[in-house]
């Protein structure tokens, strides 16, 4: 086996995975803000994008029985790179709605099968114990990806929109940069990535030898013990977040007439990508550092209260609606701290659940359910809120995190061998 240090892999790997999300997820919320589509819209259509995350599952086997993970992640990040180009080709056109959604669902489709030789990869190239050790690392790469985006990404966009006084060409210089990073990564990971001896092009796969392993993959799954807690965990545990993220950046756009708090675009991105990117970064540290330390049973009730109680600074914001940039990107600061801490509990959980022989095949199908938990709901929070309001929207989002906490005490799981807390 060719080696390489995990660091230099592991942050550009799980910075090229979060990068295309948080492009389709967030970033196309206030790209169509910015062009004039109203909340109800932006909330359905975008949220249908969560589609292939839901479904990659479905050829997982696929990708395990095909070429190598390796093979899978760097071609993917070629495509996600074409799908770049073909957004900043199409904004500037008649029917840009239709034709940009068009390619956020090739990005889409070709960041969920990334994820999947990428999460596969990281299993198969470490021992349990680095796994351990980085999965605070991979968070922090993979939201900082996710800030780049929502940050650096959304401040260079409206500083374009203030020089140039064009949104469309502004947005298009965007996923150009965009486009030639993705190129680059691919270069950069084909180069870099190490060559672990259990990621290997499979012999003699057929048709039949797929639809076999993808049978065998969903029955052992469904066939796990504590499945049926374990999948309402995965729906429900970023049940609050799946609506305040589709609100968060719209609700700091609008203008106090509307409700928000209106800042410009390039304050948005200061916001996300200032005290935001630092404050993630505190957090998934801590987290990594408290997992590996004290096990996962021991941290993931405060972790669980550490990604729903920090919502509650956007209910204060929607009341108090303060001015100060100070205040603003203090809350910002202290819901971002909350998530980085509290996701390491839930990452560590869906490694955990899918220990076994089908491990990533396992995996993709729990994030898949993690997926259906963010996409339902977050089709319908544009409409919740501009049936009620911000401030009425944000008290629903603080209800949403309830169910999380009804169910974690029937979670099973087993953290190591002779562990009480089995599966």
């Amino acid at each position: 086996m060719k080696s390489r240090s995990p660091w230099t892999w592991i942050p550009s790997l799980y910075f090229a995975e979060g990068l295309p999300y948080v492009v389709v997820m967030t970033v196309s919320v206030i790209l169509y803000k910015r062009m004039g589509i109203s909340n109800t819209d932006i909330a359905l259509y975008t949220s249908w994008l969560y589609l292939p995350w839901v479904i990659k599952p479905l050829w997982s086997p696929f990708v395990d029985l095909v070429k190598t993970k390796r093979w899978w992640i760097y071609t993917m990040q070629l495509l996600i790179g074409g799908g770049m180009a073909g957004v900043a080709f199409t904004i500037s056109g008649d029917f840009f709605f239709q034709a940009t959604l068009a390619f956020f669902w090739l990005l889409a489709f070709s960041s969920a099968t990334h994820d999947i030789a990428a999460d596969g990869f990281y299993m198969l190239g470490q021992t349990e114990e680095q796994q351990a050790f980085f999965i605070g690392i991979r968070n922090i790469f993979y939201r900082v990806a996710m800030l780049t985006g929502q940050g650096v990404l959304i401040f260079l966009a409206g500083k374009l929109e203030a020089s140039t006084g064009q949104i469309p060409f502004a947005w298009t210089l965007i996923f150009f940069v965009l486009c030639g990073s993705f190129i680059g990564l691919a270069a950069w990971h084909r180069f870099v990535l190490p060559f672990p001896e259990r990621d290997k092009q499979r012999e003699r796969v057929t048709f039949s030898t797929i639809m076999t392993a993808f049978g065998r993959t969903f029955l052992v799954f469904f066939q796990k013990k504590g499945i049926i807690p374990a999948l309402l965990f995965m729906l429900t545990y970023r049940l609050g977040e799946s609506q305040l993220v589709k609100l968060a950046s719209p609700f700091l756009l609008d203008s106090n007439e509307a409700g928000g708090l209106g800042l410009s675009t390039s304050e948005v991105g200061v916001t996300y990508g200032g005290v935001g990117v630092i404050s993630l970064l505190t957090g998934g540290i801590l987290g990594g550092f408290f997992i590996s330390r004290y096990g996962l049973k021991r941290c993931l009730w405060p972790m669980a209260f550490a990604i729903s109680l920090p919502n509650l600074v956007y209910l204060y914001m929607a009341y108090a609606l303060p001015e100060s940039r100070v205040i603003i990107s203090g809350c910002v600061g202290v819901e971002q701290f909350g998530y980085g801490f509290g996701f390491t509990a839930y990452t560590m959980f869906l490694m955990l659940f899918a220990e076994g022989e089908y491990k990533t095949s396992h995996y993709a199908i729990s994030t898949g359910f993690m997926a259906l938990g963010m996409m339902l709901p977050g089709m319908l929070s544009g409409w919740i809120q501009e049936q009620i309001g911000y401030p009425y929207f944000f008290v629903w989002v603080m209800a949403c995190c309830i169910p999380a906490f009804l169910v974690i005490p029937f979670l099973r799981f087993k953290e190591k061998e002779g562990d009480e807390n089995e599966e």
